[in-house]
């Protein structure tokens, strides 16, 4: 009898999992990236569009998502060595000003942190699980989609391939 609740229980489990972790369907690969203007954590308005001609990282994260913050090094990694280059990552927090604000401080995060309106977050997926991350092309179309924390080697894979 315990078996068989220990099976159900992972069946279950893994349903759940499936599910928080699939595509709504809402941005399609190679759709250009909706445009947006958010407020970064010093207050300053910032568009989507003004990074046309970047590959960008954007990235929907909460500082009190354990994967998130597991992929942020990563991403601070990849902002130093290809910032240079026509690269840049994005990061769109899911939570408060003064919560992401505090957490881009304390860890040091090296490119634009946006505060989420609700409406980015909610076009882009809707966004449902995080972290979210859309790689998107130098003329501003999506190339890749990944619900889930990746290693820095696929993030870095798509950055190289982009900055062809």
């Amino acid at each position: 009898m315990r078996s068989r609740s220990i099976k159900f229980i992972t069946v279950i489990m893994a349903v759940f999992l499936l599910s928080a972790c699939s595509q709504s369907g809402a941005i399609e690969i190679g759709e250009n990236a909706p445009d947006f203007t958010l407020t970064d954590t010093a207050g300053k308005a910032v568009k989507l569009s003004s990074f046309s001609g970047k590959v960008v990282i954007l990235d929907f994260f909460a500082s009190w998502c354990p994967p998130c913050r597991q992929e942020i090094p990563d991403f601070i990694a990849l902002e130093k060595e290809y910032g240079t280059k026509d690269f840049t990552v994005i990061g769109v927090a899911l939570e408060e000003l003064g919560a992401a604000k505090k957490f881009a401080e304390q860890t040091g995060i090296n490119y634009p942190v946006l505060i989420d309106d609700r409406k980015v977050s909610a076009t882009y997926g809707p966004v449902r699980s995080i972290p979210t991350t859309f790689v998107i092309d130098r003329d501003m179309k999506v190339r890749k989609l990944y619900i889930g924390a990746r290693p820095k080697s696929v993030f870095e894979a798509d950055v190289k391939e982009l900055l062809k």
